[in-house]
């Protein structure tokens, strides 16, 4: 019984600890959730398409693409590389995670599966008091982040065949939580070696390939030159 008692206590402490750091995802998520269920609406498909692919995709930028897929019947290798592409950027920051996320026991398998790029930047920014579970800590904030994006994206294909929505200029809202963590990271480190680099790459790799294509040959270059930096000094 006292097991039991102490074990509540944990998950209590590290679900108090987590939420608010979670909060600014929450008006991004619930916002891009919804513009995707009523896209999602609007192609024919009802409230549980959105449910499951909030709970069971998960993928973001993908769900977005698959309105599309779903609505042309385009075919499964067509899909599965226009989601390689799309995905490919999380194979850089899930390698950082593979030590972290190995010590966390079951909890693993959910913390690898619902790691997005906002989930990725607060576990990586955000630390759990003294005293609270990290495993427990990372847990809440990746499952806080799901629920808002599911939230989002049901509210959304409820509210789509009610609503005219424009959703025009509403992916800015995810570059604004973006910069507001760019910011949170800035003032809690001393050292910014690792954001000027992140920063002067990606302008580099912007000028050379283009808005379209620099995403890949950035993530590439910040690796390169943090692991290059690493070896010759602490970061």
């Amino acid at each position: 019984m006292q097991k039991n008692k102490d074990t509540i206590h944990i998950i209590s402490c590290a679900f108090k600890d987590a939420f608010p750091h979670t909060l600014p995802i929450l008006a991004g998520y619930v916002l891009m959730g919804a513009t995707f269920g009523i896209l999602l609406q609007k192609a024919g498909f009802g409230v549980e398409w959105a449910l499951f692919m909030s709970i069971f995709l998960y993928a973001g930028a993908m769900q977005f693409m698959c309105v599309g897929l779903l609505a042309s019947g385009a075919g499964l290798f067509d899909s599965f590389v226009l989601a390689l592409m799309i995905n490919s950027r999380q194979i850089f920051y899930a390698i950082s995670m593979l030590g972290v996320f190995g010590c966390m026991g079951k909890k693993r398998f959910y913390l690898i599966f619902s790691l997005t790029d906002e989930t990725f930047a607060l576990l990586h920014s955000k630390t759990p008091k003294n005293g609270v579970d990290s495993g427990w800590f990372m847990f809440f904030i990746s499952f806080l982040n799901q629920i808002y994006w599911v939230m989002g994206c049901v509210l959304g294909s409820l509210l789509g065949g009610f609503v005219a929505f424009d959703v025009s200029g509403v992916e800015f809202v995810m570059s604004a939580i973006f910069v507001v963590i760019f910011i949170d990271q800035w003032r809690q480190n001393k050292n910014h070696t690792a954001a000027f680099v992140g920063m002067i790459v990606s302008v580099v790799c912007l000028l050379i390939f283009g808005k379209n294509m620099f995403l890949l040959p950035a993530l590439f270059g910040i690796c390169i030159v943090l692991f290059v930096c690493k070896r010759h000094a602490k970061i």
